[in-house]
């Protein structure tokens, strides 16, 4: 791996916001009280990674009885939740800085929407510090694991996917990543490696540690 990179390409929930498992836990409790009880692994080897509308259809064919109406009505109660409070990852604004200092471009690829980008960046300064490079897969049409987001963003960048490394939380993430070309570093502070390393993800626990990782 040639280091470092030309640009970097960052996952949002769970990568430099702190809003994966609020998320994963009001989802839990969702499917639990539509019949589909799972453990905090099993959602998270299904489901995390995945929009809420995949989600929804992924647990309908396992059991679930989500009503209609079901995906909005999330998307409601996820964003009120989100912009009470979404805490930054340990770490990341020093990733930032470093890359700043670098001179190295980033961008953010997220499956979620636009409006929860913009609700969980806003609060910390974010939307400016990526310099309107903020990508989502749904707005895209193609959200991860297809590598097309993380292909525009590099585009965007002016980039070629060798040229960038991605940074992930989720298999479904990593796969994009390999997908389009691009090395991954997978971020797991909580276990799950095995899930990165097999999408071909470089597994890594301590945020603090990227920028060492990256050749900075």
């Amino acid at each position: 791996m040639t280091l470092p990179p030309k640009a970097v390409l960052f996952d949002c929930d769970g990568v430099v916001v702190d809003s994966e498992q609020p998320t994963l836990d009001m989802l839990q409790a969702d499917l639990a009280a539509y019949g589909l009880p799972l453990t905090m692994d099993e959602l998270t080897s299904t489901y995390i990674g995945g929009t809420v509308e995949v989600c929804a259809t992924r647990a309908r064919a396992a059991g679930a009885t989500l009503p209609e109406g079901w995906v909005q009505d999330f998307y409601t109660r996820m964003y009120a939740m989100l912009r009470a409070h979404t805490p930054l990852i340990p770490g990341i604004l020093s990733v930032l800085d470093a890359l700043d200092a670098a001179g190295i471009p980033y961008a953010m690829g997220s499956n979620g929407t636009p409006e929860k980008m913009q609700i969980t960046l806003g609060q910390h300064g974010l939307i400016e510090r990526f310099k309107g490079h903020l990508y989502s897969g749904q707005a895209l049409g193609r959200p991860k694991p297809a590598p097309d987001l993380y292909l525009h963003a590099a585009a965007q960048l002016g980039k070629a996917p060798a040229e960038c490394i991605v940074i992930e939380d989720s298999a479904a993430g990593a796969r994009a990543a390999r997908a389009a070309g691009m090395r991954c570093m997978g971020y797991a502070p909580h276990g799950h490696a095995d899930r990165l390393a097999n999408e071909g993800a470089i597994p890594f626990t301590d945020m603090a540690t990227l920028p060492k990782l990256l050749g900075l």
